[in-house]
């Protein structure tokens, strides 16, 4: 019979500059454990507790080491990992015995070499160079959906931020609607944020001269356009017009961004990177352009880059291709449960398919579950990027029933969202080499006090296809909410920098050595220089505070029903024609891709949708199965090691 044991793993900086180091252990039998530590040259740090078994029964049950350092200074900075095998890249075996058992082992690790020291006998790996060193090795995004800064924070009490007072105001029909506390958790109706709508709030103004220049911003038209838009459906009730320029009690609605605000950094000009709508704002933090597009795209527009080349397409590539053609790596979440909301019931398969998808070069395949993010952390996790999508809820009607913070959603799945983000991170081996950056696409339409300023071209030479309005993305879209974690940054940091979403790409890049992918990453103003701290924090909190559930119910929205008709522009089209693409990208002959634009085609109604998503996301599903039981995986406890 086998019996348990355990001993004490330190390790020994052999570099001459300071290590940050992510040591891991595991076997079938005790599952992972690790540590993480800063070392000074020569500096011996840990313990590290390993469980493992001896004996009768224990026969075939393997220990698995791995290591990964950031060496800063010295003669031989860098990121490095050890080696492992061809098959399980990055572990080597070593087993413990019994010899091992409560002794207080001390292993080595250096650029080149990374000793095993057991009491049994040991064994040692060669090391390999993942990159140039720098305080972060890890950056999370988390994009959430549709608030301004003043929604959010601008009531928040924060001080040194930027924000609305009571003497901002908008008026309509000679009626004053100010600024004031607190916001509803939820909207009646989905307030305009296109294009057209947003150069109304922004000046007051109903058309855009095509070229330009963009009409003088006076922030003037935020309840007039909230009170009479179409573009998102009816209207709101008359007495909720007032609603739009309200902002959260942030400590006690929103406490979860508020304690990551208050323990980090918040940011009080990070804009949308055009004043338009969602999709061309996403595209611009994958790729620093939305490639012409400046609004909405129809159903007619997303077939031109969806079929023939599967997927959308920049003129020089997104940063998932500038990633990979470094030889560095990334990877992609999302929430595709209900388990943050407060309402699961309403919501729908629909919001569980990741916008990213759409490019070309991502697949749902490449979309993990944000279920195992948590457990993913706690083995080696060496991806330089990985970005975070939420639930989007019901989005052939409602939006209830996700985790986006869609405005007919409320902010509960959302702020749990966030909390799951964070603590995964934090208390995981690599908290203090990570940056996570929260933020959201666009405003959604709700008031805010500062006018964005104008902005530099992608000068991509993107074509015109895609631009409606004749739209030089010369101009920032409004600001949005956006908030900075990590151990290296100081709490209560109130950041004033102007950001929008290409300063995701612009931190990348330069943190990894890449080159910019356009003119307004080139010159986008990024956040290392929020890395004050001299030493990793060790203060920041391990949990976050409890979403605070609604403090009334939902307001009442307009139901869709199955039958209506698939609207011709907006969300709804856009995932449809994503689950095109992934059918497409599954379809191995020319007969079955055939078969794929047939079934997209059948496609009139809500319901309809329903169905069709259903489909294609359980071939998803399989071919992911399959694909996982075919290829070799790092040994997992759930994976026996042969």
């Amino acid at each position: 019979m086998a019996t348990q044991h355990s001993a004490n793993v330190y390790i020994t900086n052999n570099t001459d500059g300071t290590a940050y180091i992510q040591l891991f252990h595991q076997n079938d039998s005790n599952g992972i454990q690790n540590g993480s530590w800063t070392a000074s040259p020569g500096t011996t740090v840990g313990p590290m507790t390993v469980s493992f078994e001896t004996g009768w029964g224990s026969y075939g049950i393997l220990d698995w080491w791995s290591v990964i350092i950031a060496v800063e200074g010295g003669s031989t900075p860098g990121t490095y990992q050890n080696s492992g095998t061809a098959i399980f890249p990055h572990w080597k075996e070593c087993q413990l015995q019994s010899g091992d058992a409560d002794q207080n082992l001390t292993f080595t690790v250096s650029a080149t070499s990374f000793g095993i020291n057991l009491a049994s006998g040991g064994c040692a790996d060669g090391m390999t160079r993942l990159g140039d060193f720098s305080k972060i090795t890890n950056v999370f995004v988390l994009m959430l959906e549709n608030h301004s800064f003043d929604n959010a924070f601008g009531q928040s009490g924060i001080p040194g931020i930027t924000h609305a007072t009571p003497a901002d105001s908008n008026t309509y029909q000679g009626v004053t609607y100010a600024v004031g506390t607190p916001a509803p958790t939820s909207m009646p109706t989905d307030p305009g944020h296109e294009f057209l709508d947003v150069v109304q709030q922004l000046t007051d103004q109903t058309t855009y001269p095509s070229g330009g220049p963009y009409p003088a911003i006076n922030v003037s038209g935020f309840a007039e356009n909230y009170a009479t838009s179409t573009t998102e459906g009816s209207p709101p009730p008359a007495a909720d017009i007032g609603d739009i320029m309200l902002g959260f009690d942030t400590s006690t609605q929103l406490r979860v961004i508020y304690q990551l605000a208050t323990e980090f950094a918040v940011c009080d000009h990070w804009f949308s990177s055009i004043p338009g709508p969602t999709w061309p704002n996403r595209f611009f933090v994958h790729g620093a352009s939305s490639a012409g597009l400046d609004h909405s795209p129809t159903t007619e527009q997303i077939a031109q880059w969806e079929i023939p080349g599967f997927g959308f397409t920049y003129p020089h590539g997104s940063i998932f291709d500038a990633l990979s053609a470094a030889d560095l790596t990334w990877r992609i979440y999302n929430d595709d449960t209900d388990a943050y909301s407060d309402d699961p019931q309403n919501g729908s398969v629909l919001g569980a398919i990741a916008q990213v998808s759409a490019l070309k070069g991502v697949t749902m395949l490449d979309v993990h579950s944000l279920t195992g993010f948590a457990a993913d952390l706690q083995s080696p996790y060496t991806y330089q990027y990985t970005f975070i999508e939420p639930n989007y809820g019901d989005i052939t009607s409602t939006y209830a029933g996700g985790s986006s913070q869609h405005p007919m959603d409320d902010v509960y799945g959302g702020e749990g969202l966030i909390k799951a983000v964070y603590e995964a991170i934090r208390n995981s081996p690599v908290w203090n080499t990570s940056l996570l950056i929260v933020t959201y696409d666009e405003h959604g339409g709700f008031y805010d006090s500062v006018a964005p300023p104008a902005a530099t071209p992608p000068d991509d030479g993107s074509p015109s296809t895609y631009n409606e309005y004749g739209f030089p993305f010369n101009q920032l879209g409004v600001r949005v909410p956006a908030v900075v974690v990590s151990p290296w940054i100081a709490a209560n940091t109130v950041d004033q920098t102007v950001y929008d979403h290409a300063s995701v790409l612009a931190t990348i890049e330069r943190l990894f050595g890449l080159s910019a992918l356009t003119a307004r990453d080139a010159g986008a103003n990024d956040v290392r220089a929020l890395l004050t701290e001299t030493q990793p924090r060790t203060d920041a909190p391990t949990t976050l505070n409890n979403p605070a559930p609604p403090a009334v119910p939902a307001a009442e929205t307009a139901q869709a029903s199955d039958s209506d008709p698939i609207p011709d522009s907006g969300n709804l089209p856009g995932f449809l024609l994503i689950m095109l693409k992934t059918d497409l990208e599954l379809s191995s002959t020319a007969q079955e891709q055939d078969a794929a634009l047939a079934r997209r085609a059948a496609v009139a109604t809500r319901g309809d949708a329903r169905a069709y998503i259903n489909y294609v996301l359980a071939k998803a599903h399989a071919a992911k199965t399959f694909a996982s039981s075919q290829a070799p995986a790092a040994p997992t406890v759930t994976q026996p090691v042969p």
